[in-house]
């Protein structure tokens, strides 16, 4: 709507000097004492994820997690209780639509958007983490009678040089030998099926780890061992967050958010008990102190785990001028948004099939609301194409054009100075794994606050968000190159970079894949994964999966140009996927208001507290565990939010 002869630019320009400019909120992040489900702070590097599951384990087990052993099973039992096998929405990663070609194989995406997978889907995450945990390839799934397990190479002690061990989260099963002193191979366990298999076979031998975790006649499925993948999953970034100033993100613990039936996911809708989206009957999510020393496996619970969701809320300031924190592009006559997030934007289907989701007329994944008439647009492959979507309207609904991705850009067909008065609402659910928002509980809480001023800029992980960034070569070919830079010029200081790569069946170990980047237009590069190799280890099934990953990260000097990122290997294959991320400094950072909500026995309505952490004034980058709320007798999380002010 022109509003030129009721609002003009000296008008404009006189809100501007006369507001305070608020500013965001960069990497946002918290964590409870909850003894099991403290929040994304206790886990959202490999570093902190490692630190939370060794002291989880200590608490546990009494065992010191120092041993490649421990070390393994303190990972393990870590993801028995905070991810669930189910039917996860596909991304549409090789622009053939959905839902072809599109399992989720990068391990953040999959543990903060998700937190549920397919066997084969999760254990190619877990690759990531065993290689970050023990070392390259050390990790591998292994496909069995109906199922895709998993194992890992242990060294040192009874391991010797090196031994692979079954260690398969998704059905809940880890297995020691006859005599207890160590883990076992799926070939050794088919070997001796009849025992192996049978939870009642010698238990004292488990030292506490329930064969059959989660259903006794589960562990019949490693009768045979079929095929091998490694190097199967990635390492994408770790999520980060950045709410810009007038944002807010609110994530729910259960699905049907505030009225508690709007259910907004992406994945198989199982329907179970009435409640739409994913949903998994046997696992110890949600009820992880019974899972060590287990006499009965996990039993049959409907709904036992179920989705989250995370809602953001964006009123851009176009008056005050802060709306420009969150500007990919504008000009005389539009107004480009970003949206970016870890977690996977969700809809409501239009019906109640079991993949409903990925058919046309979804609902609630974004929608704008306010007094716009412009025109609106939606790209979500970096501005590379673009969808009309037509005049905006209030409640315009867009959730088809971006559902199933992690970020999109909105072009607004109107001036900042038109839109000042529109009222713009811009809301974006996604879904993310409920295991990951921090907890409350019965009594004193300590919550820990802390944000790194920090923010993500990325190119993938669809083939067509990487190739509308290539300089030289070509995705689909045998080198590329891709230039990233920050969405308006902020300094970037870490870059993270992948590739998906047809590897070859049986993978060749000798060819060797590369990873640079360069800061200065390809003058001189920089190794950010260097010789990257498959290393293949005895014993191996007679099948292989044909394809890999090649991964890598690495710190950037303050660079505030464009990066180059260039991928090559030595052995002739193709580069099926390319993905980059740079991590950048917000120029300032704002505060941020937390606030959590709780029932508490016998009350009708939640419980709230809030606190605001200051952004500069506070120190980005360094903890505050100032706060503690108090909680009484059965306290029940509902959710938490974040504010940027």
């Amino acid at each position: 709507m022109r509003r030129s002869s009721f609002f003009s630019l000296a008008a404009f320009a006189a809100l501007l000097l006369a507001r305070p400019a608020a500013a965001s909120s960069g990497d946002p992040q918290v964590k409870t004492d909850h003894p099991w489900y403290p929040g994304e702070l206790s886990c959202s590097t490999f570093e902190r994820l490692f630190k939370t599951q060794a002291e989880l384990y200590k608490r546990v087990t009494g065992r010191s997690a120092t041993t490649d052993e421990d070390k393994a099973l303190a990972s393990w039992y870590w993801r028995n209780l905070n991810y669930a096998h189910a039917e996860e929405g596909t991304g549409d990663y090789f622009d053939k639509g959905y839902p072809k070609y599109g399992r989720n194989r990068g391990y953040w995406r999959g543990l903060f958007a998700h937190g549920f997978a397919l066997c084969g889907t999760t254990h190619a995450q877990w690759c990531a983490e065993m290689d970050e945990l023990l070392g390259h390839c050390r990790g591998r799934v292994v496909g069995v009678k109906g199922h895709n397990s998993f194992e890992v190479y242990l060294t040192g002690g009874a391991y010797g040089a090196g031994r692979w061990a079954l260690l398969d989260h998704d059905i809940s099963t880890v297995i020691f030998d006859h005599g207890g002193t160590r883990l076992v191979s799926i070939k050794e366990i088919s070997q001796d099926l009849n025992n192996y298999a049978n939870p009642n076979y010698k238990p004292g031998r488990q030292r506490g780890w329930r064969v059959g975790g989660l259903y006794d006649g589960d562990p019949k499925a490693y009768a045979t061992v079929r095929s091998a993948e490694y190097l199967a999953g990635y390492a994408d970034p770790p999520p980060m967050l950045h709410l810009r100033a007038g944002e807010s993100v609110r994530r729910y613990l259960k699905p049907g958010l505030d009225d508690g039936k709007t259910f907004v996911f992406w994945g198989r809708n199982y329907k179970v008990n009435g409640i739409g989206g994913l949903s998994r009957h046997r696992t110890w999510v949600n009820q992880p102190e019974k899972m060590y020393g287990a006499k009965k496996n996990a039993g049959y619970k409907p709904g036992r785990a179920r989705h989250g969701n995370a809602v953001f809320k964006y009123e851009p300031d176009f008056a005050g001028g802060s709306y420009k924190e969150g500007v990919a592009d504008e000009g005389d006559g539009h107004v480009t948004f970003e949206f970016s997030s870890p977690y996977v934007i969700a809809c409501t289907p239009p019906n109640d099939k079991p993949w409903g989701v990925y058919e046309a007329g979804a609902k609630n994944g974004l929608v704008l609301t306010g007094k716009m008439k412009c025109g609106v647009k939606v790209s979500t492959d970096c501005g590379k194409t673009w969808v009309d979507a037509g005049t905006a309207s209030d409640g315009m609904d867009l959730t088809d054009h971006v559902k199933g991705h992690g970020r999109y850009l909105l072009r607004l067909g109107a001036p900042a100075k038109e839109l000042s008065a529109s009222g713009l609402v811009i809301r974006t659910v996604c879904q993310c794994n409920q295991a990951m928002i921090p907890r409350l509980r019965e009594g004193p809480n300590k919550v820990t606050f802390l944000a790194s001023g920090s923010a993500l800029a990325g190119t993938g992980p669809n083939k067509d968000q990487g190739t509308a960034h290539v300089v030289e070569g070509a995705v689909g070919s045998k080198k590329v190159t891709l230039e990233v830079k920050t969405p308006r010029g902020e300094k970037a200081v870490r870059l993270y970079a992948a590739a998906h790569i047809a590897s070859g069946n049986p993978p060749r170990p000798e060819f060797k894949c590369q990873i640079d980047c360069s800061t200065d237009g390809g003058k001189t590069w920089k190794a950010v994964a260097r010789d990257w190799q498959i290393t293949r280890r005895a014993y191996e099934p007679g099948d292989f999966w044909s394809q890999s990953y090649c991964w890598g990260d690495t710190a950037l000097k303050d660079a505030d140009g464009p990066v180059r990122v260039r991928f090559a290997n030595d052995g002739g294959k193709t580069y099926m996927r390319v993905e980059a991320y740079l991590v950048y400094k917000l120029e300032r950072q704002g505060s941020t208001e937390v606030t959590f909500a709780w029932k508490e026995e016998g009350a009708a309505e939640p419980k709230k507290a809030s606190r605001t952490y200051p952004g500069r004034a506070g120190r980005p980058g360094r903890e505050d565990t100032s706060w503690t709320i108090e909680c009484g007798k059965g306290t029940e999380s509902v959710w938490v939010e974040y504010s940027a002010k």
